[in-house]
């Protein structure tokens, strides 16, 4: 039984409920009460009374245990059961939604520095909740405040799922024919709780990097998009000869992938390889891509008898593309990676069993650079953002340097500019005042120029 729940600032929870989670300041914005009525209305705005039972995780920040308690009691006092799985990944999580089959909440703010915690929230199956399929809803309940409840309350009950979240995975990867030696930096985060129990399974000799859970991030921020979050990786993996080098985010959804040389090894050239290896256990599928992989993508993914499927990029179009296409899997160029047959969602230690497997059905002393060379074709510039003042404005100023040439422009994401044997991509970030530039091209050489002439154009 419940009281209903005076509202919260609107100014506050649209800074806090984003497009695709909760996300904020520990404290500032992001309080135990705003959490309870975040639970609460999780049950309200999405009818999950008929559920019966939510399943809720959390990462090893400070305030995560605390937040996932006062979830749960919005929850409860709402009507609808809790199971708790206690500390997990944010695909841990999705598993725990999945194979119960009930909606889920996961407490991390993934790649996000210490002062910060939020919540991802999905439906039954791990189908992803963004704000036009719910987030949006209960964002409005928080402001004009939670209905009450007076019927009788939810139970909690506690549940471990990391072993079959484990054997999960390895069931849905070919097996590692030979021994590979694997340096995992779990930048403090929660890879140092699953890598250990996912990597006991696997012949492989394991070199742990800052294994340790500690959401205060002493080493470096569990953020490997950033360079200088690889740095201890690349040289562990130049040290101790290691065939492969893996970096996981603060919730370990996501997975960068360094070669023996110490090389980051670009997600495109990742999609293109786990598109080619689940090719061959579902001949003929769909496979998705954002707009922004290389275009070696979809030449792979034909070359190996799939369909290819570009999308804009983003979770939840990514997932509901690959629910109206029947799609196998799908990668983004952030390193997210989903599987169909993990409900469509992400997970960064399956795509890292992936490599693992694909590296390990070569001859012994093939290397990852060798094993991955058939799957990199281009130069891509990586992505590049730049602050302007008018986002319209500056694509706009795009398209016009473009015109005349022998080009054609896409509107899907942004602005594509494809010139044949090379593109541009143009489009503004959704929460910060910056454009993000993408560019490939066939060589090192043309790349920099039409990244140079791009950025001269707005800069």
């Amino acid at each position: 039984m419940s009281q209903t729940e005076a509202g919260f600032p609107a100014d506050l929870v649209s800074a806090v409920i984003k497009a695709y989670d909760v996300r904020g300041l520990v404290g500032e914005q992001i309080t135990s009460d705003f959490v309870q009525a975040v639970g609460a209305a999780f049950v309200e705005a999405l009818d999950l009374r008929e559920a019966g039972s939510v399943v809720i995780g959390h990462d090893m920040r400070d305030s995560s245990p605390r937040f996932a308690d006062a979830f749960a009691k919005g929850v409860t006092e709402h009507g609808v059961d809790v199971v708790m799985i206690g500390l997990c990944s944010t695909d841990g999580l999705y598993f725990a939604s999945g194979r119960l089959d009930m909606p889920g909440a996961m407490f991390t703010a993934s790649h996000n520095p210490a002062a910060y915690n939020g919540i991802k929230l999905c439906r039954a199956g791990a189908s992803p909740v963004g704000q036009d399929s719910g987030l949006a809803d209960i964002a409005d309940m928080v402001v004009r405040g939670v209905p009450g409840y007076d019927g009788p309350s939810g139970s909690i009950t506690k549940r471990e799922m990391l072993e079959e979240y484990a054997d999960y995975l390895l069931s849905l990867v070919p097996a590692l024919q030979r021994r590979l030696k694997v340096v995992v930096d779990a930048g403090n985060g929660m890879a140092g709780l699953t890598a250990p129990v996912v990597f006991s399974k696997l012949p492989a000799e394991v070199i742990e990097l800052y294994f340790e859970l500690d959401g205060n991030f002493p080493n470096h921020e569990a953020n490997p998009i950033d360079p200088q979050n690889l740095v201890d990786l690349q040289a562990a993996v130049k040290q101790h000869g290691a065939d492969i080098g893996l970096a996981f985010d603060g919730d370990a959804d996501r997975c960068f992938v360094v070669d023996e040389r110490g090389e980051l090894v670009n997600p495109s050239t990742l999609t293109a390889l786990i598109a080619s290896q689940e090719l061959q256990r579902v001949p003929g599928a769909p496979v998705i891509h954002n707009l922004i992989t290389s275009r070696a993508v979809p030449e792979i993914i034909a070359e190996n008898g799939g369909v290819p499927v570009v999308t804009r990029v983003g979770h939840s179009f990514i997932k509901a593309t690959m629910a109206e296409t029947g799609a196998v899997f799908g990668g983004e160029h952030s390193g997210h990676f989903y599987f169909r047959d993990f409900w469509r969602a992400d997970s960064g230690m399956l795509a890292a069993l992936h490599v693992l497997s694909s590296l390990s059905a070569n001859p012994p002393g093939t290397r990852l650079s060798q094993t991955l060379e058939p799957f990199s074709r281009y130069v891509l510039s990586g992505e590049i953002n730049t602050e302007v003042a008018d986002q319209a404005a500056a694509t706009q100023a795009v398209r016009e340097h473009f015109e005349g040439r022998e080009v054609t422009f896409s509107d899907l994401d942004g602005l594509t500019v494809d010139g044949g044997t090379w593109w541009v991509n143009v489009r503004p970030s959704n929460t910060e005042p910056l454009l993000r530039l993408n560019v490939e091209a066939p060589d090192e050489q043309q790349m920099a120029q039409l990244r140079d002439e791009v950025l001269a154009v707005y800069r």
